[in-house]
């Protein structure tokens, strides 16, 4: 039966990392995206941590996490990765992705690729530019989720998440009363750190990188109906990374992770299974 430790924290020197633990077996380490704390890997780390110890941890300056540093980069959120990695005693790790966090991974796993036993990539970018252009469709959601009522702001942030399939008919208020523990605040609110998220990642560009991560077993995932981590941007991802697989939900939107957790669950057990059997780096 897998265990959970309470909350814990990991002090540097410019900020202090919360992060929880839970599960026993392989070292699995989730990194999430824009302005959502670690809780919002629960759908997975719930599930998972029955076969595999699974870390999630808040960003510095979101969550129960804090910073005193002026600036943020993605090479420094990296950094942070790497550093939690040691204090919990994971010399290697299965290292998951979504959003800017597929981001982050991917900077992870150029600065340290000997500390990565395999990457997936959920929703994510090869440019982290690509996550911040200005599309008619994602400035009029930006507006919707930033003015008007807090029940407008939280309908517009749900729209962000999942496809009009999957809300139709939902009750709204209830679904977003139910993400409100996965990211640890109410939808219709916006920490202040996510402008500061949102700049590290438009300025952040290791795509020229990417080949060298030929040697890492690699999953990318796109969802068909993702107006932010759009499925040309998770394509070019997984041709840029030599040997990657790509695989494509045609039901998903940017919160696959949530909308479908027995899906991307079931491909994650599968990813790292194959990435620890030898054959995995005869490639």
């Amino acid at each position: 039966m897998a265990t959970s430790t309470p909350p814990q924290s990991l002090t540097l020197p410019d900020a202090e990392l919360c992060y929880r633990s839970n599960g026993h077996g392989s070292p699995v380490l989730f990194i999430q995206g824009v302005g959502v704390a670690g809780s919002g890997w629960l759908p997975q780390t719930d599930d998972l941590s029955s076969e595999f110890a699974c870390v999630a941890f808040d960003h510095r300056g979101i969550g129960r996490s804090r910073t005193t540093a002026a600036a943020l980069s993605i090479e420094q959120m990296a950094r942070d990765a790497l550093a939690l990695m040691d204090a919990v005693g994971f010399p290697t790790a299965h290292v998951v992705g979504h959003s800017m966090g597929g981001v982050i991974a991917q900077q992870l796993a150029l600065d340290a690729p000997q500390r990565v036993t395999s990457l997936a990539l959920l929703c994510t970018f090869s440019q982290g530019a690509e996550a911040t252009r200005l599309t008619p469709a994602i400035v009029w959601l930006g507006m919707r989720s930033g003015i008007g009522s807090r029940a407008m702001r939280r309908r517009a942030f749900l729209e962000m998440l999942f496809p009009p399939a999957y809300l139709a008919g939902r009750d709204l208020v209830a679904l977003s009363a139910c993400l409100q523990p996965l990211f640890g605040r109410d939808l219709a609110e916006q920490p202040p750190i996510v402008m500061q998220q949102l700049k590290a990642l438009g300025r952040h560009d290791c795509s020229g990188r990417l080949p060298e991560l030929a040697s890492i077993p690699t999953l990318v995932v796109a969802g068909k109906h993702d107006p932010i981590a759009r499925v040309e941007y998770g394509r070019r991802l997984a041709q840029l990374i030599p040997g990657s697989r790509y695989v494509e939900m045609a039901d998903a939107s940017h919160g696959a992770t949530i909308q479908d957790p027995s899906a991307i669950n079931r491909l994650l057990r599968e990813h790292f299974r194959a990435s620890e059997t030898p054959h995995a780096d005869a490639r």
